[in-house]
């Protein structure tokens, strides 16, 4: 069934003619009535009784009575398509890290948001391993993470670097020292997060090449919690910068001399062949300006 004669029957009911009907439709009037005449054939059923006066059959009366919902419904389809293929609307499933997904990531959404209204995103919270095994599974569609361990399967575009400080308690040793080193924090109770955090192997790395080990550490399960901890006195943290500004009060927020730029920051996709909509594509776009710039 044709959607074209739908409308064409649809316009001779509401014109009251066939030649009205194509004058609007700006068919040939034999066009209008080729139209008619399939939809019967695709229905198997007569819709109208030919005469002077146009009359429907029942089975046109009830035809005529649901096929502006169908033509609505058409039409609403055709539109969301559309949409879909233009990157106006749809659905993106966005993984993100911390800190970016609390404190980078709803000022770049908002104005997206207010550019595309309809379309859907779904954030996930979790660390690069978590993250890259959601997008190797298909229940993400784009991570923000760290540089994964292994580049299989997926590409990673760098975009920027977390920068990484010290926050201490102001009344500790380190407070007053000008320039502090990692091997300053030999022996130091340093508040850490989860074993997969890359944080975390990061700073570990970084101690045991640099001569800050041993040292005890005592696991806080949410980065968001450490500069909590320290402003309690519980230990010191080696902390993304935007998370500990301002520092809480009492505390002290201190570059670490030899930690190398930070943690390398970037987007985790499928490969360029695998496809992504173009609602992903034009969110993509965007975060690759607004992050790159920081």
């Amino acid at each position: 069934m044709d959607i074209r004669t739908i409308k064409t029957f649809q316009t001779i009911m509401k014109l009251g003619s066939f030649q009205r009907a194509a004058e609007d439709l700006q068919y040939g009037q034999s066009t209008v009535t080729m139209h008619i005449q399939k939809l019967e054939s695709d229905l198997g059923v007569k819709l109208l009784e030919r005469g002077k006066k146009l009359k429907l059959t029942e089975a046109g009366r009830l035809f005529h009575q649901n096929a502006d919902t169908l033509l609505k419904n058409y039409d609403y389809l055709v539109t969301t398509m559309n949409e879909l293929i233009q990157g106006e609307a749809g659905v993106v499933r966005l993984g993100v890290m911390e800190p970016t997904a609390s404190y980078r990531l709803p000022q770049i959404l908002a104005p997206f948001m207010q550019q595309y209204p309809k379309v859907q995103v779904s954030i996930q919270i979790g660390n690069t391993f978590i993250l890259s095994q959601m997008l190797n599974e298909g229940l993400i569609d784009l991570a923000i993470c760290s540089t994964p361990e292994t580049g299989v399967g997926h590409v990673f575009e760098p975009l920027f670097n977390e920068r990484l400080a010290l926050l201490i308690p102001d009344t500790h040793r380190l407070a007053a020292k000008d320039m502090i080193f990692l091997r300053d924090l030999q022996n130091e109770n340093i508040l850490i997060t989860t074993s997969v955090c890359p944080y975390r192997k990061k700073l570990e790395t970084s101690l045991l090449e640099k001569g800050g080990s041993p040292y005890s550490g005592m696991e806080i399960g949410n980065m968001a919690a450490l500069k909590y901890y320290v402003q309690a006195q519980f230990g010191i943290a080696v902390v993304p910068v935007i998370t500990a500004i301002p520092n809480p009060e009492g505390t002290v927020l201190k570059n670490i001399h030899d930690l190398d730029s930070g943690l390398v920051t970037g987007l985790l996709r499928k490969p360029n062949g695998s496809s992504l909509s173009s609602a992903a594509e034009k969110l993509i776009a965007i975060l690759r300006k607004e992050l790159q710039a920081l």
